[in-house]
Order: C-alpha cells, then structure tokens, then sequence
C-alpha cells in the first residue's frame, strides 16, 4: 500500500515539477554577444585603437611618415625629406590583453607597449561602448654624453580610449590621454593632458575614411620659435594634430595612406613636441603610410 501511495503523491506533483522546470528554462536568457569590433587595426592614424585581436595573435606593424609636403626645395613633396619610421611587433595572451614592442627612428626611441580591455560594448546595448586602457614606456637610445642621468632617457604614454560602433559603417572613439617626459626643458611641465577625437567611416566592405584631431589641454607660456619634433630644447606650447586618410582592410591585411602634422608616430613625441600646425598648409602637412599583418597561431 505504502507504494501505491508513493506513486499517487508523484502523480498528483507531477504538473508541479514539470511547470517549474519549464519555468527555469523561459528564466535563461541567451548569451549578450560582444558587438563586432569598432575598428579593424591596432591604430587609427595617429593613436591606438580599441582593438585587440583574438587570443594567440601577433601583429607586425610598419610605420611611415615623409617630410612636410612643402618643406624644402626638390623635396617631391616630402618624399626625399628626411622620413620618419616604427617597425613594432603585439602579441595576444589572452583575448583581454595584448603586449608589443616597437622600434622608431628619429630620437632612436624603443618602445614597449600594453593594452586592457576593461569593457567590451555588447549587441544587445547592456553595455553601449568599449572602454580600453592603453599604455607604454620609451627610451631615448641616443649616446650617453646626450643625458646627465640614465632616468633621463625614458618617456610615458597612458590613454583610456572609450569607443562605439554606431552600425556597421561608423564607428568613434575619445581617448584622453597623459604623456610624461623625465627630461623637459626649463619652463616646461613633465605631464601634458590631452584628447583625441578620431572617427571612421566604411565606404566599401573593404575600404574606409578616417579623421584624427588630437587636442593638448595643459598650456604653459607663450610659443616664440618653431622647433622640430627631433628637437627638444625650447619650451613651447605643443600644437594640436590633425590626420585624415584612407584605409584598406583584408582578413589578415590593413594599409592606411594619410596626410597629417604629425611625424612623431610615439604618441607622446607627437603631444609634447608638435609645431606643425593644418592651418599653415602644405609647410606643415605631410604623408604617412601604416601597413600591418596578423598572423593566427
């Protein structure tokens, strides 16, 4: 008997157990996605970008900058100038993190470099942007008798880039940004606060415009000569950036061709030492070229 009851009392519980686990099942919501990356390289002309590649990828990456268009006589527009080059190498552990190192001509800096992923937008707009913290450490590798101290040589760079995909086609970022220099020249400060504002807009699966303005925020003095970004010697107010270009993207391919008043390519030579200014034309402008490659291991 003692069965039979048994058996009846789950019978009766049945509709119960079943209508609970139905229940559970409607409660699990699906997976919220991370939206489709807002840019598709690690720089967007002048300043890094939010991306970091899938875990286990190393990016190389080369980059150009000519001499200003209207800097010399028989220059070919900057091109027989003396130019400006980075070859740098990143490296993905983990899908959160990505590690590089870098080497440039003028200051004959070597650079390592750092980027975290602290949010990632999703589709579903739970999260409406990605916010992404990006840092490095220079070293001035110039001979000694250039430097008092060996702490002399080195410069930073911290950046929070905050960005969104709008759609499919456009995309921005902000990214305010410090910059230090150990060694400064008299009257200037050791920190420049800045901001870039960058934008990118596909016109074809495959090609996309692009357009930089980097702001520094910290003024210090009047600017009373002009200097070059291989120079150091005067303190001068660092004037803004502008970069406009073009990029052409593959799976594994990214070429960008740009005219910009930059031609320091580290970041942080470009915010404390930029004189060339968009509003003095060609003197000032000249053209760059990055070229970059994935590989997936």
């Amino acid at each position: 008997m003692r069965s039979i009851y048994i058996f009846l009392l789950l019978l009766c519980c049945s509709p119960l157990l079943i209508t609970a686990q139905q229940t559970g099942e409607e409660e699990q919501k699906p997976v919220d996605k991370p939206e489709r990356p807002a840019f598709e390289s690690n720089f967007l002309i002048d300043n890094p970008t939010d991306i970091l590649y899938n875990k286990n990828s190393l990016e190389v990456v080369f980059q150009h900058r000519f001499g200003t268009i209207g800097g010399g006589d028989n220059d070919l527009a900057g091109i027989w100038a003396p130019a400006n080059i980075r070859i740098g190498v990143s490296y993905t552990p983990f899908n959160w993190l990505q590690l590089g190192y870098g080497i440039t001509k003028f200051e004959r800096l070597q650079d390592i470099n750092w980027k975290v992923a602290i949010l990632r937008q999703t589709r579903s707009g739970s999260v409406p942007i990605n916010l992404t913290y990006y840092g490095n450490g220079a070293v001035n590798m110039k001979k000694k008798e250039n430097f008092a101290l060996r702490q002399d040589r080195y410069s930073f760079f911290h950046q929070l880039i905050v960005s969104r995909r709008f759609n499919p086609n456009f995309s921005m970022q902000i990214a305010p940004s410090i910059s230090h220099y150990n060694l400064v020249p008299e009257g200037m400060p050791n920190d420049i606060f800045a901001v870039a504002f960058g934008m990118r807009h596909k016109i074809s699966p495959g090609t996309a415009i692009m357009m930089e303005y980097s702001l520094p925020v910290t003024s210090f003095g009047e600017n009373t000569a002009r200097t070059n970004v291989t120079d150091f010697d005067a303190a001068l107010n660092p004037v803004p950036g502008f970069s406009v270009g073009m990029e052409f993207v593959t799976s594994n391919h990214a070429f960008q061709i740009y005219m910009s008043t930059y031609n320091g390519i580290v970041p942080q030579a470009n915010y404390f030492k930029n004189q060339n200014s968009f509003l003095d034309g060609l003197p000032d402008i000249l053209i760059g070229f990055t070229i970059t490659r994935v590989y997936n291991f």
